[in-house]
């Protein structure tokens, strides 16, 4: 299935033309219709800028005690 993504805007009586579609004519084809959001250009590209950092003080300690495994009982 071949797939293309087209941003466009509606017409002010609700109409939506696409045009320049890479199918042939007669082939069927299945239409998605998505709202965009935000624009790519005005979307955060760092959305973790400025955030409060994770601190690890010891990584690789085990999140849980050794005897709460339940595989090691056996």
């Amino acid at each position: 299935m071949k797939a293309h993504r087209i941003e466009t805007k509606l017409t002010k009586n609700g109409t939506l033309i696409l045009e320049d579609l890479p199918f042939q004519a007669g082939e069927a084809v299945e239409i998605i219709i998505l709202e965009s959001h935000t624009h790519p250009q005005e979307a955060n590209l760092y959305p973790l800028r400025d955030k409060q950092p994770y601190r690890y003080d010891d990584p690789f300690e085990p999140a849980v005690p050794l005897e709460d495994w339940e595989v090691l009982q056996s």
